[in-house]
């Protein structure tokens, strides 16, 4: 696991029974400074793993960049701290040339934390990020009874979380055949759908047309933007969503499903895209036709 878990000695205590001594595995939690063509542009608290499709997925969240032939290197820089020690904790990123270097307005002026993707966006209009694809023009539909079936599949795959309990996660599933494309584990929600976008950006998949994103949280305002910026037309969560983020979705014609769990679920907008076959209904005694 490397750097992605921590071992850490506590006492596990149980009312009416004797405390017992051990050790317990925690989610690694740590800082990465993303850095473009040398200059600093975000600090974010994530657990390292997937640093490169987390940069890589940050940047088309911001709107930097749009396709993966944007994105030419990434590195750790070396001398990080002041033995000169690498701690792999900042990394600059390289644009393609004749890419434009990020606006000064959106460098964050202080960390972001694993709770917030937004925070130190220095104005509301520098929230909504304008994207490039239109996911409304997305002709995906997507079967209901396949839908339910991506929270198990989302949690099986969850190998991080099955050994701490303190992981997000995001996956990408095929809308039409239901196969899941990429998961990513990440201490941030935001975080684990960057890292899934990344990957889609070094795989030269962007726009994520006919995909659905499936996280493991609740869906909020931050996670339907990153959706739309990679062209995704459907965002499903275990829990409930916030009011932004439906408002939002339905403006940009995304389809939000909330509370995604067991046989059941809840359309926020775009309920057009779930569709499901019935079982046809029995007629009534009277009414049925007898040979």
């Amino acid at each position: 696991m490397g750097r992605i878990t921590a071992r850490r000695k506590i006492v596990r205590m149980t009312v009416g029974a004797h405390p017992i001594a051990g050790e317990d595995f925690l989610a690694v939690e740590e800082p990465l400074e993303m850095r473009v063509n040398g200059r600093s542009l975000a600090v974010t608290m994530r657990t390292p793993g997937n640093d490169f499709d987390l940069a890589a997925g940050f940047l088309v969240s911001e709107g930097i960049i749009t396709r993966g032939a944007h994105f030419s290197s990434a590195r750790y820089c070396a001398g990080a701290t002041v033995d000169g020690e690498n701690t792999y904790n900042v990394m600059d990123v390289t644009l393609a040339d004749g890419v434009n270097p990020p606006d000064p307005s959106l460098e964050r002026s202080f960390i972001t934390t694993s709770s917030c993707g937004l925070c130190g966006k220095a104005s509301i209009d520098a929230v909504r990020t304008k994207s490039l694809y239109d996911v409304a023009a997305d002709a995906l539909r997507v079967d209901a009874e396949m839908l339910t079936t991506f929270p198990n599949l989302l949690r099986a795959g969850q190998d991080v979380f099955q050994k701490t309990g303190g992981l997000h996660a995001a996956a990408l599933f095929d809308g039409t055949t239901g196969e899941m494309l990429v998961l990513r584990e990440d201490v941030g929600r935001h975080n684990a759908v960057d890292k899934v976008i990344g990957w889609a950006v070094k795989e030269e998949r962007l726009p994520l047309t006919g995909t659905v994103l499936m996280v493991s949280s609740r869906a909020s305002f931050e996670l339907a933007q990153k959706a739309l910026m990679a062209g995704i037309p459907v965002l499903a969560a275990v829990s409930a969503p916030s009011s932004l983020a439906a408002e939002f979705a339905a403006e940009v014609g995304m389809t939000l499903v909330g509370f995604l769990r067991g046989s059941s679920m809840v359309i926020y907008a775009g309920d057009q895209r779930i569709t499901e076959t019935l079982p046809a209904e029995t007629l009534p005694v009277e009414n049925a036709v007898t040979v």
